[in-house]
């Protein structure tokens, strides 16, 4: 490895290096060799061949001083062709081994990532709605990338890095001494010059880089949300372009100086550290020199102590900042492992079993439920604030009980805040209550598997969202096996089918971001469609309806109907007219059940229904 090379390399570790004082601890290591464990017999050969390269290389620069030495004493050519047929036999050989190193490496790093990734993705599924309603999306995406990728580091880089550099230097070192201790000694001397200005050079570099970074994330999160469909409206209807330019021109502008003022201290680094390893070499052939003119020195001596001096440079500054290297990747390990250690709220128990087969009824017998503290469903790094709320949220349900019969549609009514949408995911238990229990089929949920309450249980809310796909892909979310000819029938008792079969590309239609390629009606649609294609034995509904005009809610309730025919329904409903045929309506106010009864009757009993009632259609409606 050159000098320049080796400056570079210093200088980007400093500038990368994890800013992070927590201790490490033993606790870490273990959990970091359970990990490397899968990959050990890799590790073994991957540090052998990394080892094998390190010996090779003292070899070569021996050689080349025999080389020399022969012919400066007139030694028969058939010895120097020896020896440079060896020096070739090892160049190929260092070719080869470095060949088996890195693809080691790389089987090693990518499949530590492989396995970081797939155990953070697979933890972070089974966090609760309330981690993901805190949580910064690009932190989280953040640990799943920057952070596993640092982590992997640690083996496929810096493990190997210190054990070979650390035996290329006791070996070069050995072989400098034998062939001249006074040269090797004041050539040792100069390296501090080379070391020092790396640490403190990299150090300014890296609060450089860092603010950098922290302007490119915050343009990042200005571009995200202002290029999105909807903060692009928002902006198009109430911000000023010219205002929202600006504040990105200025973050942009000090991008720009940074970057010029990097890329000056950068070569001023690499060339002053090249300068200072070209001043010790031309102190090994001054000195050197001198001694073979004096002849307590072979000329080929020189030679050898000229090459291992730029064999010894680069591993010694390596070390120099192995404990940077380490550091940062355990400061990632634990990053990682920080996501891990936070406790999923909603588990399923190991003797779990499936909702019963048939008609299923709903039941909440005395249900208490308020949101949980912030430090129990996230982490402060991934909000990105100093310190989480511990208080827990206030109680949003108060001893909720009704029951929906098998095959019955039960509506809940309120103002807003009522606890009407809580009470609706708390049916799909993304949430656990507090107090009294849930039950499905008569089994509290919490004693019953995940996948067959994802096949028992549907929901359609308010907002429809769709991911950035197809449409059949959208729509096989609910049933990953569906045919095509499945999904049109699904489309077609969703009123969609011959909005569909007008578009160009028909169910390969990709739908946009959120699906706001369609309007909000089609959106809701296809969630209802989804919902058909899923064929749940229950129904919820959290105000399918409560945003769409006229003709968009008159298409929506004919699918509607289809979609409820027959099951078990729970509707939280804005316009009270959607639900005068339900079989119990419930009112709720301030997390309690205040009232029940089918429409006439509440109408007639002319509490809160009845004011909900008139202050939507009038005091003149009759029921």
């Amino acid at each position: 490895m050159s000098m320049e090379v080796t400056a570079w390399n210093a200088m980007y570790n400093a500038m990368h290096a994890q800013n992070d004082s927590r201790p490490f601890t033993k606790e870490t290591l273990r959990r970091i060799m359970a990990f490397a464990a899968p990959h050990r017999r890799l590790l073994v050969g991957f540090l052998v061949s990394s080892l094998g390269v390190a010996v090779l290389g003292v070899l070569t620069p021996l050689l080349a001083g025999r080389v020399v030495d022969a012919i400066t004493t007139g030694a028969p050519y058939g010895q120097v062709l020896q020896l440079a047929v060896l020096i070739a036999v090892i160049a190929v050989a260092v070719a080869g081994l470095g060949l088996l190193t890195r693809w080691l490496s790389a089987r090693i790093g990518e499949g530590l990532i492989y396995d970081l990734r797939r155990v953070v993705f697979d933890h972070v599924q089974l966090m609760p709605i309330a981690f993901f309603s805190r949580t910064r999306t690009g932190a989280l995406v953040s640990r799943l990338n920057n952070d596993v990728i640092g982590a992997q580091r640690a083996f496929s880089t810096t493990l190997s890095g210190v054990v070979t550099n650390l035996v290329s230097v006791i070996l070069t070192l050995a072989v400098m001494l034998s062939l001249s201790w006074q040269i090797t000694v004041l050539a040792l001397v100069l390296l501090p010059v080379f070391v020092v200005p790396a640490r403190r050079m990299g150090g300014r570099l890296a609060r450089l880089q860092r603010e950098a970074a922290n302007h490119n994330s915050v343009m990042s999160t200005q571009m995200t949300e202002r290029f999105s469909a909807p903060g692009a409206t928002l902006v198009k209807l109430f911000a000023e372009p010219q205002t929202e330019s600006r504040e990105f021109a200025v973050r942009a502008d000090r991008v720009r100086d940074i970057g010029v003022r990097t890329a000056m201290l950068q070569m001023v680094f690499v060339t002053a550290l090249t300068l200072v390893s070209s001043l010790a070499l031309a102190l090994v052939y001054g000195l050197g020199g001198w001694f073979a003119l004096a002849g307590s020195l072979q000329p080929g001596s020189v030679v050898a102590l000229a090459l291992l001096l730029t064999q010894l440079y680069a591993p010694l500054t390596a070390l120099a900042s192995a404990r940077v290297d380490v550091m940062s990747a355990f400061v990632s390990f634990e990053r990682v492992f920080e996501v891990l250690d936070l406790e999923p709220l909603i588990t399923e128990k190991p003797d779990a079993v499936p909702v019963p087969d048939g008609p299923v009824s709903v039941e909440f017998d005395g249900v208490d439920f308020g949101y949980p503290a912030a430090d129990k469903v996230s982490l402060a790094s991934l909000e990105e604030v100093a310190t989480l709320d511990p208080r827990a949220g206030a109680q949003v349900l108060h001893d909720v009980s009704f029951h929906v019969p098998a095959g019955r549609m039960v509506a809940i009514v309120g103002s807003s805040g009522a606890g009407k949408s809580t009470t609706a995911q708390l049916i799909s238990r993304l949430y656990d209550v507090d107090a009294g229990a849930v039950r499905l089929g008569g089994v509290d949920v919490r004693d019953l598997t995940a996948s067959s309450m994802r096949r028992t249980v549907g929901m359609v809310t308010q907002d429809g969202h769709l991911f950035h796909d197809t449409l059949g892909a959208n729509l096989r979310l609910a049933r990953p096996g569906a045919t095509d000819d499945e999904l049109w029938a699904a489309l077609r008792a969703a009123r969609l089918e011959e909005m569909v079969a007008g578009m160009p590309d028909g169910l390969a239609t990709v739908v946009g971001e959120r699906g706001y390629r369609m309007s909000g009606g089609e959106r809701q649609r296809v969630t209802i469609a989804r919902l058909l294609l899923a064929q749940p034995r229950v129904v919820v509904l959290d105000e399918a309806t409560a945003h769409l005009d006229s003709r968009s809610e008159a298409a929506v309730q004919e699918a509607l109907s289809e979609a409820l025919a027959g099951r078990t329904a729970l509707v939280i409903a804005h316009r009270l007219s959607t639900i005068r045929g339900a079989d119990e309506i419930l009112v709720m106010e301030h997390g309690r059940v205040v009232e029940r009864g089918r429409h006439d009757e509440l109408l007639a009993a002319g509490g809160r229904y009845a004011q909900l009632y008139r202050t939507q259609y009038g005091a003149h409606v009759a029921g």
